[in-house]
């Protein structure tokens, strides 16, 4: 699909592949789209040497793509590829790499275009908007806190020395955001010696380089980080470019099938206002059946109302967690007669639940997450407590920050071991429902949650700042 011939600018936005990472530039999108722009979505393509990258990718863009028809999705030709990192992350950071000359070629056959906007594994696609003559954007999908961790670690990596794998619990402390156990950074940065790790510095490192950075965040849930990275603090041996907290943007996730409404809503329903914990991992989250066995003790000795997702443990190989798997067997993951004593008040459901609507209703007390940022925002929005299990990438670092930044949550104790016992997801069930510091909590949220919309509302901070954005965005011609 072509842009709209009777507007007079484009942007184009380009991403990594992957449903989490095209499915928050499709929201980016949307605003663009109702300030009057086209937008083309620049897809790479994966090489025929990744199949198992071009396989799993391919019908997520088809169907985002098939979603979104006022958008032009633009398949970027494959590049060459022919001896293929063992790793798959590394896979696609090389594919977006390997890309950039495509994707210059691509911005030499449009009409001018009005900017670049770039998902943040997209750094050496600067070159590319450069060669063009055309601003470069980051959209940065996670916290103002994480990005400002992100930027601050070329320069701590360069003044200090030693690994962060060997300082345990040992805080660091980076502008704008709380002090950080080491241990809480993502794995890839743990290991100087680690080669996506330093892929990944070299990006925080090129990121300075664009003209402005927008995130998917509002100012009040993070004011200290978003005052840090204005200020430069963040990035103290060069200029930081304009950041622009345009969110939240929330993702919706996958419909019911012929748009009916999901059993477990109308199960909701029936439950008494704030009675219901709700236990879900996000899309790749799956824990082991003896953790499986744990949370249902805990959550059936609190004695309150839940709602829990229930994925088939992960296999015990790695390399197979992205194979096809069966829907779990309940009846031998969980507890002897676990389903027949909780019936009366708890619904287990596999594999997927609609979360927003889920995080939305009336009956929904506390969220048992993961902390992916999309769902910290959903739970923020919806004004619902958060019980902290963080499992990889960044969600350790958004934990310290929901936790004791945001103050919207409370940690689930263990979550850095082999299990989190029985006793600690009862114990701290309780104490988000029950006790007077969950009383706190829930205050605290129902403010983050007006915040929200005041941020999106026209004339709102979030609004002003993606006008700000645009007034800049003309500026650079």
């Amino acid at each position: 699909m072509e842009p709209n011939s009777k507007q007079s600018q484009t942007v184009v936005l380009h991403t990594i592949l992957g449903a989490g990472h095209l499915a928050p530039m499709v929201e980016l999108a949307k605003l663009f789209l109702g300030r009057g722009f086209a937008v083309i979505i620049a897809v790479p393509t994966p090489p025929a040497s990744t199949a198992d990258v071009a396989a799993s990718s391919a019908p997520a863009v088809a169907r985002i793509a098939a979603a979104n028809p006022s958008i032009s999705f633009h398949n970027l030709p494959p590049p060459d590829y022919p001896e293929p990192d063992p790793d798959g992350f590394q896979q696609l950071l090389d594919v977006i790499r390997l890309t950039v000359p495509i994707l210059l070629t691509f911005l030499r056959s449009l009409p001018p275009v009005a900017a670049v906007v770039l998902d943040l594994f997209c750094v050496d696609a600067l070159d590319a908007a450069s060669a063009v003559g055309v601003p470069a954007y980051f959209y940065f999908t996670s916290s103002a806190g994480v990005l400002a961790a992100f930027l601050h670690l070329p320069h701590y990596f360069a003044t200090t020395e030693g690994d962060l794998k060997d300082m345990g619990k040992a805080l660091l402390h980076f502008p704008g955001v709380p002090p950080i156990p080491a241990s809480d950074m993502p794995h890839n940065v743990l290991d100087r010696a680690d080669v996506i790790g330093a892929s990944l510095v070299y990006h925080y490192r090129r990121m300075p380089e664009a003209r402005g950075m927008l995130i998917n965040t509002y100012e009040w849930l993070e004011a200290k980080a978003v005052t840090a990275l204005g200020d430069g603090a963040c990035v103290p041996d060069r200029p930081t470019p304009p950041v622009y907290c345009i969110g939240p943007l929330i993702v919706k996730g996958e419909v019911a099938a012929k748009g009916e409404r999901h059993a477990c809503l109308a199960w909701l329903d029936a439950q008494p206002e704030r009675s219901v914990v709700f236990v879900s991992f996000g899309s790749m989250g799956a824990v082991s059946a003896e953790q499986l066995k744990e949370i249902a003790r805990g959550l059936e000795n609190s004695g309150h109302r839940f709602l829990w997702v229930v994925r088939i443990p992960p296999p015990e190989d790695p390399a197979n967690f992205s194979l096809p798997r069966s829907e779990p067997d309940l009846g031998a993951l969980l507890p002897e007669g676990f389903l027949e004593r909780t019936r009366e008040r708890g619904m287990v459901v596999t594999s997927w639940a609609p979360q927003v609507e889920v995080l939305r209703h009336a009956a929904t007390g506390a969220f048992v997450t993961h902390c992916g940022w999309n769902s910290v925002l959903e739970a923020a929005t919806a004004g619902v407590p958060m019980l902290c299990w963080p499992q990889y990438t960044e969600q350790r670092l958004n934990k310290v920050l929901v936790v004791d930044g945001m103050q919207l949550g409370v940690v689930m104790d263990g979550y850095d071991e082999e299990l989190v016992k029985a006793e600690e997801v009862e114990k701290k069930v309780r104490l988000v429902m029950d006790s007077d510091e969950g009383k706190k909590l829930r205050g605290r949220l129902a403010m983050a949650k007006e915040m929200a919309a005041e941020a999106l509302a026209d004339g709102g901070p979030s609004c002003t700042a993606f006008s700000d954005f645009l007034d800049d965005l003309q500026r650079s011609k």
